[in-house]
């Protein structure tokens, strides 16, 4: 199962465990349990305080238990194989089990062993999925760090009569006790939040006790980051205060015109941000929804930055990187059947329609990318663009093209998504020459039709917002409020790319520190607190 070196790096992870492990599995006759016996076999072989047994009495075979020698209430199951995007998952299941302690904070940690209750997890992934592994390793976290809560993480490729039965349609789905609590990656910070009716009340205490920064980013995408290392490397106290860290590029598969960078995927660069980020004195406040923006009375003073959870941040600068957001199509049909056959990530989802017809939404260069890949998986795939030709690159549309298992529609303007009432059916659209609706059959939809702006948010703040609804800057990356700067997708800078958002961050930035310098706090009261800060 392990080429020599996957094996050679295992054996350097399992140098850390600080206690025995024992992998206990439930296996049949089937082929992928021979495959979970050899995984199995070759990790117990690598280190003395492993051992393998095959006598589970689990009711999912193949599965395997993990948990720690001395106490079996730390554990966590897999029930499948946890390769390809998931084998990180599988290591570090291993060394927390064997006591090698957790990358979290120490009140996180706290904050799951204090939950008094039972809780019961099952949460389903596929291994092309790179948003499971960060709710899989938040499971895995809690499972092993409370007695009461068991988590059972499921390849769905392995369990597909029970994908169906379930009608998961998207991954990661998560359950608790049987009943759904998400679908979609959540971090084991935003799983306590659902648990936890009392979280968000905390978190705003913790946060109104902060005193103000001189300088404040909204967002942590490439701009955000970029913004938030450049302030911080001119030594102004610096916050981040941000949904999820690394924005949509955590969503984001293959990235391959970063210069310097010929291959990479969003969550391994995500992973590079967060990491470089942390070099500096940045404070950095994850699960953090902006509501409001009440700027400065006058120029020097501090702007406050309300959230939803109703905490207010103030800073003497702001900027503000909120990014963008899938467009949806806003047709009959979207929300209903969202997560039961409409969905916006075909690398995530893709695998569960497997040898079935779908549709992708959108000619562009996404909708041409989705679409080349889904016809690697499914059955037969449906792309259907508003325009009267394909706008994607001409490599691109070339390789759709040549695709035999790939249909073409162009002139073509959605209008439903139909279902029976639990999944998708079918399709809706109208013709834009003739004016005749046709309808198409089958399973899936994937939209692919742009991004929006997420700046509901500043709507009565004061900053200027062009008619799609993108914050107005100038070559600076000002806006019209002195002190707030803005940069990436959420702005009117031509081009969303990643390399440009964080060219802009960087400029923002600047142009921060340049008004700071030049601004001496307005009154004696924003001097005052700055002193304290």
């Amino acid at each position: 199962m392990l080429d020599a070196n996957m094996q050679e790096q295992l054996k350097t992870y399992l140098a850390n465990l600080r206690e025995p492990i024992e992998l206990v599995a439930t296996l049949g006759d089937d082929a992928n349990s021979a495959k979970t016996r050899e995984l199995l076999e070759e990790i117990a072989a690598l280190d003395d305080k492993v051992t393998a047994a095959f006598d589970g009495t689990a009711s999912r075979a193949p599965s395997f238990l993990i948990r720690r020698a001395s106490d079996h209430d730390a554990s966590v199951t897999f029930a499948g194989l946890p390769m390809g995007h998931e084998f990180t998952s599988l290591v570090l299941a291993l060394l927390w089990a064997g006591g090698h302690p957790p990358k979290v904070e120490d009140d996180v940690l706290e904050q799951i062993r204090a939950f008094d209750g039972d809780f019961d997890f099952e949460m389903y992934f596929s291994l092309s999925c790179h948003n499971c592994p960060d709710v899989v390793q938040a499971l895995t976290l809690m499972s092993i760090n409370n007695p009461r809560i068991h988590a059972t993480l499921i390849e769905g490729g392995a369990y597909k009569d029970e994908v169906e039965s379930r009608e998961v349609m998207a991954v990661p789905a998560t359950y608790l006790n049987g009943e759904v609590l998400a679908n979609g990656k959540m971090s084991v910070e935003e799983i306590l939040a659902k648990l936890d009716t009392g979280a968000d009340a905390k978190a705003a205490e913790k946060l109104d006790a902060k005193k103000p920064y001189e300088v404040l980013v909204i967002g942590s995408g490439p701009a955000g980051t970029s913004a938030a290392i450049y302030t911080a490397r001119k030594g102004f106290r610096t916050g981040i205060a941000a949904e999820r860290f690394g924005g949509q590029v955590a969503d984001t598969m293959g990235i391959e015109n970063f210069p310097s960078v010929p291959y990479t995927e969003g969550p391994k660069m995500v992973a590079h941000l967060e990491q470089h980020v942390g070099d500096y004195d940045i404070d950095v406040m994850n699960l953090q929804r902006a509501e409001a923006l009440i700027p400065a009375a006058q120029k020097g003073g501090m702007h406050e930055v309300r959230l939803a959870n109703g905490a207010s941040l103030k800073a003497r600068s702001l900027i503000l990187t909120t990014g963008a957001r899938w467009r949806q199509l806003g047709v009959p049909g979207e929300d209903t059947y969202k997560n039961k056959g409409v969905a916006y990530c075909p690398h995530c989802d893709g695998p569960l329609f497997k040898g079935k017809h779908v549709a992708v939404i959108g000619g562009g260069n996404s909708g041409v990318e989705a679409a080349i890949d889904l016809a690697n998986i499914v059955g037969h795939v449906t792309l259907v663009e508003f325009d009267t030709a394909l706008r994607a690159d001409e490599v691109l549309q070339a390789k759709l093209r040549s695709m035999s298992n790939v249909t073409i529609i162009t002139n073509a303007q959605t209008t439903e998504v139909t279902g029976d009432g639990s999944k998708v059916d079918g399709l809706v659209y109208q013709d834009r020459t003739s004016g005749e609706e046709k309808s198409v059959e089958l399973q899936g939809v994937f939209i692919q039709i742009g991004l929006v702006p997420n700046t509901e948010w500043l709507k009565n703040s004061g900053v200027e917002l062009s008619k799609h609804g993108e914050i107005v800057i100038d070559q600076r990356g000002g806006t019209n409020l002195p002190g707030v700067f803005a940069a990436g997708d959420a702005t009117t800078v031509p081009y969303k790319q990643i390399v440009v958002a964080m060219g802009e961050g960087s400029k923002a930035a600047l142009s921060a520190f340049d008004y700071i310098i030049r601004n001496a706090p307005a009154d004696e009261v924003a001097q005052a607190e700055m002193a304290d800060a």
